[in-house]
């Protein structure tokens, strides 16, 4: 791939695709040249009449993917959706949006197992990587973030199909001027799952609003009833080993759990996140969070 393609502008064009390009039902998919897919986002942010924007790349059902080298710029909706792929690789990946660009999420993966994603520079609009319900064994390395709304597990907990979100592993990324770090949301009122075996390790955070962050009362739409309920989703055998950074809020760590299904096997170790203001210095919260810290501890965990 090279030179730059651009997508359409027209919306009675656009409106009507779930992705701009897809492969689906390959086995053996090598994606790959210095190319850009511009998604020309900008027409369509906050003032389309689309039910939901199109993603740039959809990856559907695909067994044995590579894609390295591209850039994705402005995607309209999700730069790129993995659904269903099984033994997937992505390499130096760029993708770029504004931070004020919603819905954008850089790599989007579902019912996905054995991917890996390396060597990336990811800025968006949203998460820059979003892990959501059925993925398992994901390792995540060598990605700067930045802006975006860090690397999330989730949401999970809002579609009847649920299947267990495990071992995944997120290593040696770096986090600039992120709305979080790193980051477990589940929907607050939501069905029964699980997520479980995931590893935050050798993260380098500067300046986000919320480092650590579990959610489980995760309800972003404005009169969301089911702030007030709690999430069925249990978390377990959670590590965040060697964070270290800043924080531009006082809550440096928010483990935020469900009551019904609280939070267990949360290890903190070695987290040191600075956080420079006149309140300072920042403070960990716990609530149904069930787990130990060792190492350094700043701040101070609220772990028991």
């Amino acid at each position: 791939m090279k030179g730059v393609i651009k997508a359409p502008t027209d919306p009675n064009i656009f409106c009507k695709l779930e992705s701009w390009i897809s492969f689906q039902y390959i086995h053996d998919l090598d994606i790959k040249g210095h190319g850009t897919f511009d998604g020309q986002g900008a027409c369509a942010w906050g003032k389309h009449p689309c039910a939901t924007l199109p993603y740039t790349l959809g990856l559907y059902f695909i067994n044995n993917l590579i894609v390295h080298d591209i850039h994705s710029n402005n995607s309209k909706g999700v730069h790129v959706n993995v659904y269903k792929c099984i033994n997937a690789k992505f390499r130096h990946v760029q993708i770029a949006a504004p931070d004020n660009s919603p819905n954008t999420d850089g790599i989007h993966i579902g019912y996905s197992k054995n991917i890996h994603i390396a060597d990336s520079n990811i800025g968006t609009g949203d998460d820059c990587i979003a892990i959501i319900d059925g993925s398992q064994n994901i390792n995540i390395t060598g990605i700067t973030c930045g802006p975006g709304h860090g690397i999330s597990i989730g949401s999970l907990g809002k579609v009847p199909t649920q299947e267990v979100v495990k071992d995944i592993q997120v290593k040696s990324c770096t986090f600039i001027n992120t709305q979080n770090g790193v980051r477990i949301k589940t929907w607050a009122s939501s069905i029964a799952g699980m997520a479980t075996n995931i590893t935050f390790d050798d993260i380098t955070i500067i300046n986000a609003s919320n480092p650590i962050i579990i959610d489980q009362h995760y309800c972003p739409e404005r009169n969301c009833s089911g702030s007030t309920q709690e999430s069925c989703v249990q978390i377990k055998d959670v590590t965040f080993n060697n964070i270290r950074g800043s924080s531009n809020s006082k809550a440096a760590i928010t483990l935020n759990c469900s009551a019904s299904h609280p939070c267990k096997g949360i290890m903190l170790n070695d987290i040191n996140l600075e956080y420079h203001a006149p309140d300072a210095p920042a403070i960990s919260t716990c609530t149904n969070a069930n787990g130990k810290a060792t190492g350094k501890e700043l701040p101070p965990s609220c772990l028991k």
